[in-house]
C-alpha cells in the first residue's frame, strides 16, 4: 500500500531539490515524536494543578522562584534524555548536501535540531538549557566577579539577583535580532516548510502567510489540521518522522 500523501511527496520533491531558498519552521509536533512532551503535556501528575502562567512567566517565577526552577529542571532533564529523530536527521543531511539553501527556525527550545547536526538554528523561544539573569541590567551594575552560587534557582551573593531559564516566557517579546532573521528568511524562501506545530502562538504562526506572500509554495507537515493551513499551499497529514526524510530525500 502507498504511503500517505505519497503523490504529493514526489511532486514536491523535485521543487524542494531545486529550491536555491528553502525556509522551514519546526514546532513543538517535532520535539514531541523525540518523547519531549509539549508545553502543555509537560504539566502532568504533579504538576497537573498549576497554572500555565505560574509555571512560564515572569510574576509566577517571582511568586515561587523553586517551584518554577524545579519544573524546568525536569523538562531539562526529559530534554538531555531525548534523542534526535528521523526529521531532525533529514533536515541536518538536506543542509550538509545543499549548503547555504536551508533557513531552519524553531520554536522548539530544545538542543536536538543542533544534536542532529544543523548549525545556524534561528531559535524563537529561547534555549532550555541555558540560563541567564532574571534582571540582567542591575546585575551588569553591581557585580563584576563570578557571584554565582548553587541554589534554587541559583543567585548572586552580591545583589541577589536570580537565574532564571533562557526561554521567552508568556508577555515577553522574542528575541527581535532572531525574529528579523526568520521574517527575512521567510520573505525570502522559494519553498517553506511548516512542521509540527498547530499554528497557534503567535508571531511564529504569521511566518507561513509572510513566506507565501513574498511567493513561497508553502506546505504544512502536521497530522492534525492548523491554524493557519489557510496560509499553506498545500497540507500533508503526518509527522516529521514519517514525511521529512522521504521529501527531503535526494532526487535522482
Amino acid at each position: 500500500m502507498a504511503a500517505p500523501d505519497e503523490a504529493a511527496v514526489q511532486r514536491l520533491r523535485p521543487r524542494l531539490a531545486r529550491a536555491e531558498r528553502v525556509c522551514v519552521l519546526t514546532g513543538a509536533g517535532m520535539s514531541a515524536e523525540s518523547g519531549i512532551p509539549t508545553f502543555r503535556d509537560a504539566q502532568s501528575g504533579l504538576w497537573a494543578r498549576y497554572d500555565p502562567m505560574q509555571l512560564a512567566s515572569e510574576a509566577g517565577f517571582r511568586a515561587d522562584p523553586g517551584l518554577v526552577w524545579d519544573w524546568y529542571q525536569q523538562r531539562r532533564e526529559g530534554v538531555r534524555r531525548a534523542q534526535p529523530n528521523a526529521g531532525h536527521l533529514a533536515l541536518a543531511e538536506f543542509a550538509r548536501r545543499r549548503p547555504d539553501v536551508l533557513t531552519l527556525v524553531t520554536q522548539n527550545v530544545d538542543d536536538l535540531h543542533q544534536r542532529a547536526g544543523l548549525d545556524g538554528v534561528l531559535r524563537l523561544h529561547g534555549d532550555i538549557l541555558q540560563d541567564r539573569w532574571l534582571a540582567p541590567s542591575r546585575h551588569a551594575n553591581g557585580c563584576h566577579a563570578d557571584p554565582q552560587q548553587p541554589g534554587r534557582p541559583p543567585a548572586c551573593t552580591v545583589c541577589g539577583n536570580l537565574m532564571r531559564p533562557g526561554v521567552v516566557w508568556f508577555g515577553e517579546a522574542l528575541p527581535a535580532e532572531v525574529l528579523q532573521q526568520a521574517e527575512a528568511a521567510a520573505r525570502q524562501a522559494q519553498v517553506m516548510l511548516v512542521v509540527g506545530t498547530s499554528g497557534a502562538v503567535w508571531p511564529a504562526a504569521g511566518l507561513a502567510a509572510l513566506a507565501r506572500r513574498g511567493g513561497a509554495h508553502v506546505v504544512i507537515v502536521n497530522p492534525q489540521a492548523t491554524e493557519i493551513d489557510g496560509d499553506a499551499d498545500e497540507h500533508l497529514a503526518g509527522t516529521a518522522a514519517e514525511l521529512l526524510p522521504r521529501l527531503l530525500a535526494p532526487v535522482a
